[in-house]
């Protein structure tokens, strides 16, 4: 039986200029209609999520920060996991010899280490808040919930995350949620914790949920869920992960997952 969707939000439910489809608003609609639960999880900061839930008419809890804190629609903090002080200093000095942009959320805030023309305004529509730029975050350092390395630089951020996975091991959980944002948070805070933790919440099992995502940091929920949807666009690997495969985000892949693959396996 399915009785939750966990959906991610950015190349998932949004399309590619960050705006939530009608086709997609009114597909959840269906869902809850039908009786399933539906929830949010991603690697933004809850005011960049409180929008969506709000559309969608949902209460939560959801998962901001790949899951490291479960918050409510109305704002309330139900559960938070933040970096250990020692993991974000070894971490915010090698990512300063490194040539990219740092971006360090914590405290509610988005502090950025420079700006850029491209990610920076994208950032905006998907953080709901306008960043402070600032190269010292130490006054922030043991309250970090994200810190992000930027880049286009493939090959670079490659390196990087294999350099990152090594210098904070089982500190820190380390993942690409875009093929230009490197992501660590805390160990508790990836997307496979967090379908526990909501499921747990929602008081279903693992094996009554669906995960529907797009990216590496959503491959440790579709290892978890009992059923997952990987949108049309994601690459190779995330679709080779997951046990279906929608439509792509700038084309209602939500939508036809809860159409196509979704609501006939609960009519049934």
């Amino acid at each position: 039986m399915i009785k939750l969707v966990v959906s991610d939000i950015d190349g998932t439910l949004v399309r590619n200029d960050k705006s939530l489809s009608d086709g997609n608003a009114a597909a959840v609609g269906r869902l809850m209609d039908a009786g399933v639960a539906v929830t949010l999880i991603s690697a933004r900061p809850a005011s960049g999520m409180l929008w969506i839930a709000e559309r969608l008419k949902l209460d939560g809890p959801f998962g901001a920060f790949n899951g490291g804190t479960l918050f409510m629609a109305d704002g309330s903090i139900k559960a938070k996991h933040v970096l250990a002080e020692d993991a974000a200093r070894d971490l915010i000095a090698y990512l300063e010899q490194q040539p990219v942009i740092r971006w360090v959320f914590a405290d509610g805030d988005w502090l950025a280490s420079d700006k850029d023309e491209l990610h920076t305004p994208r950032e905006v529509k998907s953080a709901g808040v306008e960043p402070i730029f600032a190269t010292d975050v130490s006054d922030r350092i043991a309250r970090c919930d994200k810190i992000v390395a930027v880049t286009d630089d493939q090959p670079l951020l490659d390196r990087i995350e294999g350099e990152v996975k090594g210098l904070l091991g089982d500190r820190a959980t380390v993942a690409r949620s875009q093929t230009y944002y490197l992501d660590i948070t805390a160990p508790q805070a990836n997307k496979g914790a967090g379908i526990a933790a909501l499921a747990e919440a929602f008081r279903v099992t693992l094996d009554e949920t669906v995960a529907l995502g797009d990216q590496a940091n959503d491959l440790p929920m579709f290892a978890r869920a009992g059923f997952s949807v990987a949108m049309g666009q994601a690459p190779d690997p995330v679709k080779a992960a997951a046990k279906a495969v929608a439509a792509s985000n700038n084309d209602d892949g939500v939508a036809d997952a809860i159409d196509r693959l979704i609501l006939p396996k609960v009519r049934a």
